[in-house]
């Protein structure tokens, strides 16, 4: 099981997700560009998070917190999608992106050319808030337009039941929904205890 973990958004629980995933799935981790916040990388706060992780370093670590093309710009960088390799290992691996699927990682290649090039499926973090409807909405259309597979939609916290209705409504048969509780303070004790609590719904 390799999977790329996505998101409706900046700041919609990726991370977390991507800790609670690697506890359930007893899974490996990789985050292929880091933008910013090189002391505390998502990388660290996986191996604080979970039991006993691997985690495989970075493609890019770039300073500035910012869009991935942005930070790398500053340092007089082009992120190059043909350096991307995925790791080595029989072991399950998640893969965490940046932000949403059409961040961009250069001025003409984006997150979602990113997933395509390693051949993943997707899993689709969403969280609740005005607007998110929408954005889940436009982030399934456009795996559905590059035949990019939905394993998994992951529904971070609460929801009330008319937004969870219409989002689960439009994905197509196949993809399971995976809920994950409301995890206030990420720790590796919450991380547990999310990860035994975790449930996954075939439609």
């Amino acid at each position: 099981m390799k999977l790329f973990i996505t998101g409706i958004g900046t700041e919609v629980g990726k991370t977390v997700c991507s800790a609670v995933l690697v506890q359930y799935f007893k899974a490996e981790y990789w985050k292929p560009v880091q933008s910013g916040d090189l002391h505390d990388t998502d990388r660290h706060k996986i191996e604080a998070w979970t039991d006993h992780p691997v985690c495989y370093p970075e493609t890019y670590r770039l300073q500035l917190a910012a869009s991935p093309h942005q930070s790398a710009r500053a340092e007089n960088l082009h992120i190059d999608l043909d350096r991307f390799q995925l790791p080595d290992t029989d072991q399950p691996l998640i893969v965490e992106g940046a932000g949403g699927l059409m961040v961009p990682l250069s001025d003409n290649r984006f997150i979602i050319d990113l997933i395509e090039v390693l051949n993943l499926p997707a899993a689709l973090v969403i969280r609740n808030y005005l607007g998110c409807i929408n954005h889940s909405l436009l982030s399934i259309m456009a795996l559905q337009q590059r035949n990019i597979k939905l394993d998994y939609l992951i529904l971070n916290g609460e929801f009330p039941e008319d937004t969870e209705r219409v989002i689960c409504s439009f994905i197509e048969k196949g993809t399971e929904i995976i809920r994950i509780p409301e995890i206030e303070t990420p720790d590796r004790e919450h991380i547990r205890a999310a990860a035994k609590q975790l449930t996954i719904t075939k439609l």
